[in-house]
Order: structure tokens, then sequence, then C-alpha cells
């Protein structure tokens, strides 16, 4: 019985390698991604940094333009800033939260501050990999022209560099023009049962 088990599981799997096998022979093309991680769940800067993290191993210069959250350190600052500087420009745009803010003026000048910076790293050709944080809640918000991101990154964006904007309520212009949309879905957060946020877990 466990044999004809095997024997049966052996089969499929190599149904499914030779179909998945023919498959990933037609995937030939090499292009910058237009990247978007937005919903209400977790983890849309957390999987931001992480491709950041892992174009540090491949040797690819990146970039990091914080929105919005500006005077929060994060864990994923400091490390980048003490340890990874060579490798990864770290910028803040931001001077917090808008309700921390509540200058909606400021707000903007920021952002379009944030917004010059993002578009020098991203022309620059020793740049492949740009990581725009919360930069959906600024267009979000009107603090940046989203008809100007989507144009750039259509048409000035160098083919081979990839960039992720990250942020809640992601604008369809932008889903649109994305290459790959990645939506978190909320199910659970302890913050609904009065859990703060948590060092190494939320920042």
């Amino acid at each position: 019985m466990r044999d004809n088990l095997e024997t049966r599981h052996t089969e499929k799997m190599k149904k499914i390698k030779a179909a998945r096998d023919r498959m990933m022979a037609k995937k030939t093309e090499e292009k910058g991604l237009i990247i978007v991680h937005t919903g209400t769940g977790k983890g849309k800067s957390s999987s931001g940094f992480g491709m950041i993290m892992r174009c540090i191993a491949h040797g690819m210069p990146c970039a990091v333009v914080q929105f919005i959250k500006g005077t929060w350190m994060t864990g994923e600052a400091e490390l980048l800033r003490t340890r990874f500087a060579a490798e990864c420009r770290f910028f803040v745009s931001g001077e917090g939260f808008t309700w921390e803010t509540q200058d909606r003026a400021r707000d903007i000048a920021a952002a379009q501050n944030g917004w010059k910076i993002a578009q020098q790293q991203i022309l620059d050709p020793e740049v492949q990999f740009v990581l725009l944080d919360e930069i959906n809640i600024a267009l979000r918000y009107e603090y940046l022209d989203i008809d100007e991101v989507v144009d750039f990154l259509q048409t000035r964006k160098p083919p081979m560099t990839h960039v992720c904007l990250t942020g809640r309520n992601a604008r369809p212009e932008l889903i649109e023009a994305a290459d790959l949309v990645t939506e978190m879905t909320l199910l659970k957060h302890p913050f609904k049962e009065g859990v703060k946020a948590q060092k190494g877990v939320e920042f």
C-alpha cells in the first residue's frame, strides 16, 4: 500500500515538474518592475524592506525614500543607516504621520521633497531598486499628483530599475500601471485588543 502511494506521488511530481519546466522555458524576459504593496493588513513595508535586504545580498545598490513616517525611529532605518549605508541609501521626507503634524502645507512640502529625491534615485544608473515606503498615503491625500507619478514611472524609469511603492489605499491609476500588486488583508490584529505597537514586530 505504501509503495503504491509513493509511486503515485513520484509520478504526480514528475508531471508537475515537466509542466513547470515547460512554463519556465517560456519566461525569458527581464525588466525593471513597478511593484505595489497595499491593503489594510500588516506587512507592506516589511515586505518592501525584505526585498531591500535581498538586493543587498545580491550586491544590487538600492535606495529607500520614506514618506510620512519621518520622526518614527524604526529598526529598518537603524539597520540600514548603521550597517549597510554603503549598499543602501536611506532618505526620510516625512515629518511624521499626518495626524501628528496636523499641518497640510508642511506635509505637502515634505512629500514633494521626497518625490524629488525619489526621482533622482530612480534615475541614478547606479541604483537598481528603489523602495518608496508609504508613498501611497501621500498619493491618497493628494500631497503628490498621481498622474505625474504614474507618468514618471512609465516613461522615465530606466528599463531595468525596480521600484516598490507601499502603503494603504493604492490609487487605481497606480495599480493599473504596476507590474506586480499585492494586497495585504487584515484578518486579526492585536491593536484592536489594546496591544500597542511593539519593537521588532511593528517598527
